[in-house]
């Protein structure tokens, strides 16, 4: 999530009540979850396991519990709450606006896009040229979509992140900072729902086309051209490649890297990375090839142990 504008380190550390070490100087332009960093952003980390991998980020300034030496060129802010204080942040710069009317006033709608009954759009929504917006449709804050559009009813897209910070006493939602980008050309079908990201972008990219049911998780990148069947689900951060074709109720973990050119059949459930140009099937998915010979030994089970214990009388 980029800020408007870059904001000095002196006003953040202010906002969250936090101790500067290292450059008090800097300017934050903006603030995003460890996966999702570039130069410039605002992280955070409260485990110190996980402390070297923050320092060494990209992260410029990193939010934390603990004082500990400052990596050169950046900043630390020390508080008693990092979670907290950096969810504050984004709540201060992305708070949750609640809609009282179906078309948020400050959303965009190119004058050639169709937007039928009961749609619902939020704030800083764009909607490009030749859209079509079925009936019954969500569209929430600051979602983007392209030019040539088609999203089918009941879909809802830019939905709050699943994402939870667990507590010895329960669970507590990040404030979701990320948006959907839906790109030109693509065609999403009905009841289908995306997550915004947490802090970085879920893309759809130019050309693809959803089925009904699918659900795309927070942060995932989708490429171009590609196919997905019913009720396919992908899991929060995985990266698509182009040309993809996922057939109906395949379900893909979180974090993975599928490559260009891939084709999951039916039903498989993806846990690893898939290289480009694979065909691949089964829970654990297994190259198609492999698993079918997988299948057809199986097969042949009872007649082997059935001999086997004919010769062995």
């Amino acid at each position: 999530m980029k800020f408007p504008a870059p904001i000095p380190i002196q006003e953040i550390a202010t906002q969250i009540n936090a101790k500067i070490i290292g450059n008090d100087s800097l300017f934050a332009t903006g603030i995003n979850e460890i996966h999702k960093v570039q130069a410039g952003d605002i992280t955070f980390v409260d485990v110190q396991k996980y402390f070297d991998k923050s320092l060494n980020s990209a992260a410029t300034i990193i939010i934390l519990n603990e004082e500990t030496e400052c990596p050169p060129g950046k900043a630390l802010l020390v508080c008693d709450q990092a979670f907290e204080a950096y969810n504050s942040l984004v709540l201060a710069h992305r708070p949750r606006v609640a809609l009282s009317e179906s078309i948020h006033p400050t959303a965009i709608i190119h004058p050639s896009a169709i937007i039928e009954p009961n749609v619902v759009i939020g704030p800083q929504v764009r909607i490009g040229k030749y859209t079509h917006i079925q009936a019954n449709v969500v569209i929430a804050e600051h979602t983007q979509i392209g030019d040539h559009v088609i999203i089918q009813s009941g879909s809802v897209i830019g939905t709050e992140a699943f994402y939870f910070k667990r507590y010895p006493e329960g669970f507590k939602k990040w404030r979701s900072g990320g948006r959907v980008i839906i790109e030109d050309h693509v065609d999403v079908g009905a009841c289908c729902t995306i997550n915004k990201g947490v802090s970085g972008d879920t893309i759809v990219g130019a050309g693809t086309k959803l089925d009904a049911q699918v659900h795309l998780g927070h942060g995932v990148v989708v490429g171009k051209n590609c196919l997905f069947a019913a009720q396919v689900g992908i899991g929060g951060k995985t990266i698509i490649g182009n040309e993809v074709i996922l057939y109906g109720q395949v379900g893909i973990t979180q974090n993975l890297v599928i490559g260009d050119n891939v084709t999951v059949l039916a039903k498989s459930g993806v846990s690893k990375n898939i290289a480009s140009g694979k065909v691949y099937f089964g829970a654990p998915a297994q190259e198609a090839r492999q698993q079918f010979r997988v299948i057809a030994a199986l097969r042949q089970l009872p007649d082997l142990l059935k001999n086997y214990n004919k010769k062995k009388d």
